[in-house]
């Protein structure tokens, strides 16, 4: 790859881990890769229209899959600790974005190539939210299931009428530590691969030296503090709807094309978006367009088969400042 220099548009793509499982009921690997062929399709049109794109992805089921055979193989061998796991699924996924995208690249004849980057995000050791566990983790499971590792000591909590789901701390990002070599690795060209699920969560100890605490870091904050750090001018987030809308799945629910930052805040005051699912969206787009330093800085929400299109402008909700 011939380095790209001064690439003029850099856009941060946060792709959710279901978009990687587009059928719960095939959710095996095979399924996966169809899955992520299609997403790398149209991130690679971003690139062939001349954007620079850090990819960021979630990764709860495949955090649940492995939690499952570390319940299934107790007997047999030792269990793989959170960090570990968020460490596990962001190689495995990387790969998977990785080897399709430069595919992609190669069939098309782009001179790019994509790397994945294993991310720590620090946050801090005293955040409330590790005395109140909020952030899904795992599959979906019906609520028989839910009380049973609810009585093994886990917590759990009905996640947006879709399920029961285990449920972490989820502190808030303050740092990333390799913001510097992703924004260098954007600065001479690289389609990069960051922050996957949200980054591996560490702290400072009393001697400055980083360590992995129990939690799960939201994908979508660390997406936006990321797209901050290296001054980007897109946070495009990839979701499971085509439109963010509101009165969501009632009679009058109303899709947005467009809003600002002040009717974001006013639709989430009045109650629209769920914490469990569209809130969290919003508000990482809210906070990267207030932080960036760019005034036509933008974020859009869609879903993965309308990127392209939503970056034309045909369809998606944009948020502007």
């Amino acid at each position: 790859m011939t380095a790209a220099t001064n690439p003029s548009r850099i856009a941060v793509v946060a792709i959710g881990g279901n978009s990687l499982i587009t059928d719960n009921k095939h959710p095996d690997v095979s399924h996966q890769w169809d899955a992520v062929r299609e997403t790398s399709r149209n991130i690679a049109d971003m690139v062939e229209v001349g954007w620079t794109t850090v990819i960021t992805h979630g990764n709860g089921p495949q955090v649940g899959f492995i939690l499952r055979r570390n319940e299934l193989a107790a007997h047999e061998v030792h269990p793989t600790p959170l960090d570990l796991i968020v460490a596990d699924t962001q190689g495995s996924i990387g790969f998977m974005l990785q080897q399709t995208l430069n595919n992609e690249f190669f069939q098309r004849k782009l001179d790019r190539q994509c790397i994945t980057l294993i991310t720590q995000v620090q946050v801090a050791a005293d955040d409330p939210a590790f005395a109140n566990p909020t952030k899904p983790i795992g599959s979906f499971m019906d609520e028989a299931r839910a009380r049973e590792f609810e009585r093994e000591g886990w917590q759990v909590i009905e996640d947006a009428g879709r399920g029961w789901r285990r449920v972490v701390a989820s502190p808030e990002p303050i740092a990333i530590v390799e913001d510097a070599a992703i924004a260098q690795a954007v600065r001479m060209g690289w389609i990069v691969v960051a922050v996957g699920g949200g980054g591996i969560p560490v702290v400072r100890n009393s001697k400055g030296e980083l360590r992995s605490v129990y939690a799960v870091i939201d994908k979508d904050r660390a997406s936006s503090l990321l797209a901050t750090k290296i001054d980007a001018d897109l946070l495009l987030i990839s979701t499971g709807v085509e439109k963010v809308a509101l009165n969501f799945g009632k009679p009058d629910q109303r899709f947005l094309d467009e809003m600002t930052i002040a009717e974001a805040e006013q639709y989430m005051a009045e109650g629209h978006f769920a914490p469990g699912s569209m809130k969290p969206k919003i508000e990482a787009c809210i906070r990267f367009l207030q932080q960036s330093s760019k005034p036509d800085a933008l974020a859009i929400i869609t879903n993965p088969g309308n990127l392209g299109r939503a970056l034309r402008g045909v369809t998606g909700t944009r948020i502007i400042k």
